[in-house]
């Protein structure tokens, strides 16, 4: 606790008398230990933010081409990255020459699309994403994000074909 020492005011001289001086010293134990009892408490009371992280099964081995169940046009929906955080997709298969659509990925854009009927109502459908050679990581991600909000249970991440960049080069001319 604190307390007042005296120093010796009387000098044994006759004459005036002085103040008494008087130095204050506080003892700064207790308030060291409120401070590691708090650090302590707020340490062992406080949780920690989890990572929120998206699982995704990958294919455990190469399957036979033979093996693989082909997909009906009707069930596929196709979603090309391109350059310059463009968005493109189209319904079908791209042998069929489908009109493609260039998107956005705000929530009136590609989500919009995910969550019309035309996807929601098919149990069976399939959304292919599809990356650009100059496609930027984030759109990827963003993709995946649109995906998991939007509830899309089947999707695949697939390696872009020739005729994909083709279809996109004459339709949308980049």
């Amino acid at each position: 606790m604190a307390e007042i020492q005296e120093k010796g005011g009387d000098s044994g001289k006759g004459g005036k008398k002085r103040a008494k001086r008087s130095s204050t010293k506080i003892d700064m134990t207790p308030l060291v230990d409120l401070a590691a009892l708090l650090i302590t408490f707020f340490m062992l009371t406080t949780t920690f933010n989890k990572p929120q992280t998206m699982e995704i099964n990958m294919p455990v081995k190469d399957v036979d081409p033979a093996e693989q169940i082909a997909l009906k046009a009707s069930n596929a929906m196709t979603i090309i990255l391109g350059e310059d955080d463009n968005l493109y997709y189209y319904f079908g298969l791209v042998e069929d020459n489908p009109e493609l659509v260039e998107s956005s990925y705000a929530a009136d854009g590609i989500r919009k699309v995910l969550v019309s009927p035309r996807v929601k109502s098919n149990d069976k459908m399939t959304v292919l994403v599809k990356a650009m050679e100059k496609a930027r990581y984030k759109n990827m991600v963003d993709i995946l994000d649109e995906l998991k909000i939007t509830d899309t249970k089947k999707f695949a991440l697939v390696e872009i074909s020739d005729d994909d960049k083709k279809l996109v080069t004459d339709q949308i001319g980049n």
